[in-house]
């Protein structure tokens, strides 16, 4: 009875329950043999036993790709589905492509049926056997048995076991979490600096949750119903149920020192604990699309190794151990919405922060800063909605016949936007919090780190006169 407590003590510390973990690993009996001719048959199977949780599960955003919020004023519905960001740029007019890491099947255009529950893909995040992985290019389907695809070119992917996966399943791993969310924006270290694939078996010192203490990510992300807590900025988190902090896990008040914790009341437990971020592999931070399309023999590589220009996507920059930008930040963000005004003279924000010193719910956190730069409508002003990918008989995707307005003309007629003919390029930021990373606590920012002559933070920037350790300057 002894060791029956302490299993079932340390399934509940992982988030999983006892009846859940007594069934992980070994489905086989609930399984069977299959055959299984695609993933869709799976999920059938998985809904005679778990139809609440397919139902739960399409609640999510991770199912809908979207939720509403208020946007300028307006009520709208806002997140990946709809809206566009300065790396891939867009999902409407690239559905195949992009779907790859949506958790379903057969998102291959704007006619998603999200009311289906077997196009929910069970097996993505609770694959076990690390031998589960979705075609790029395949709407969210993997490689199946009797099929032939290559990607990149060339190169076969291997179709998948589905009897093998679906008789082991269990908890999500980091590794399952990390196949869409590390590669993000197109691949590895792209979009989050905080979120990369040395994040599946990091060391201590790159994060000290993951690295020393074995963190799963729902060990934070906990949630109900499929519900995980924690977002990314794609959508306007808020402070509803759904928002998570440190203090979920913290004492509001965790340090000896009273100072440090009053520091806490207005500044993140991330601005000290992380003090950069990419720490192991640079991190994109610059996307220039304006430059694409030039055949270059000999591409120049960066100190990283990094390519430095692709003909299909144009120029990059990569950073690594990458001090972070710090702003007031109350839980939510301005975001650009499609069809919105933009003055291109002006860097467009397409996701800012906000918050400021004199808001209660504010404090300072760091954060990565995304520029580059992107087309636009030029008569319209507003940024565009681009077919970027497509089959090789395509007349319209840039990486087929590389004509930005075909591509643009297509790509806005998917959004369901007008397109005047004209475009441009403008250079665009968006802000992503830092959250991972965590260094261990001997090696978080000391008092000189911030304030005096060689500090980081931008005080001026952050409404104060100078550096506040001088009275006269709050």
């Amino acid at each position: 009875m002894k060791l029956r407590s302490m299993f079932a003590h340390a399934v509940l510390l992982l988030g999983v329950s006892l009846a859940t973990a007594a069934v992980a690993g070994n489905h086989a009996e609930y399984v069977g043999n299959g055959p299984f001719k695609n993933g869709p048959e799976v999920t059938k199977k998985c809904i005679e036993c778990h139809e609440k949780q397919a139902k739960d599960f399409m609640k999510t955003s991770h199912w809908t790709w979207s939720r509403e919020q208020i946007v300028a004023g307006k009520k709208v519905a806002v997140g990946k589905k709809d809206s566009q960001n300065n790396f891939c740029l867009n999902l409407p007019s690239n559905y195949p492509r992009c779907t790859s890491c949506h958790a379903g099947y057969g998102w291959k255009d704007g006619k998603f049926d999200f009311s289906k529950a077997e196009n929910v893909d069970c097996l993505i995040c609770h694959d076990t056997t690390g031998t589960y992985k979705k075609f790029p290019a395949g709407a969210g389907h993997p490689v199946y048995a009797g099929e032939t695809k290559e990607f990149p070119k060339g190169k076969p992917w291997p179709a998948v076991d589905l009897v093998k996966v679906a008789q082991s399943v269990g908890a999500p791993s980091r590794a399952t979490c990390g196949a869409c969310h590390f590669y993000g924006g197109g691949g590895d270290r792209v979009k989050h600096g905080d979120l990369d694939s040395t994040l599946t078996k990091p060391t201590p010192d790159i994060d000290v949750h993951m690295g020393k203490l074995n963190f799963t990510c729902q060990s934070c992300h906990k949630g109900k119903d499929h519900a995980m807590k924690g977002e990314a900025l794609s959508v306007s988190v808020g402070t509803g149920p759904r928002a998570m902090n440190c203090t979920d896990c913290h004492k509001t008040e965790p340090h000896k020192n009273a100072m440090y914790n009053k520091h806490a009341r207005k500044v993140a437990c991330q601005t000290c604990h992380i003090q950069t971020f990419a720490k192991a592999k640079p991190t994109k931070v610059w996307w220039d699309w304006s430059t694409a399309g030039k055949d270059v023999k000999d591409v120049p590589k960066d100190q990283y190794g990094e390519k430095l220009y692709d003909k299909m996507k144009g120029d990059f920059k990569w950073e690594q151990n990458v001090v972070p930008t710090y702003f007031w930040f109350n839980g939510t963000v301005d975001r650009l919405v499609p069809g919105q005004k933009i003055d291109p003279s002006k860097v467009v924000k397409i996701s800012a922060s906000r918050g400021d010193r004199k808001d209660p719910n504010a404090k300072i956190m760091p954060f990565k800063i995304m520029r580059g730069k992107q087309p636009y409508d030029s008569i319209n002003n507003t940024l565009a909605f681009v077919n970027v990918f497509g089959p090789p008989t395509s007349e319209s995707a840039y990486w087929v016949k590389y004509d930005w307005n075909k591509a643009i003309e297509a790509g806005m007629k998917a959004a369901g936007q007008p397109y005047s003919g004209k475009y441009g390029f403008v250079e665009t930021s968006m802000v992503w919090s830092v959250n991972h990373m965590v260094s261990p606590k001997d090696k978080s920012l000391k008092c000189a780190d911030c304030h005096g002559d060689k500090g980081r933070l931008d005080w001026k920037a952050l409404g104060y006169k100078g550096d506040p350790k001088n009275p006269a300057n709050r």
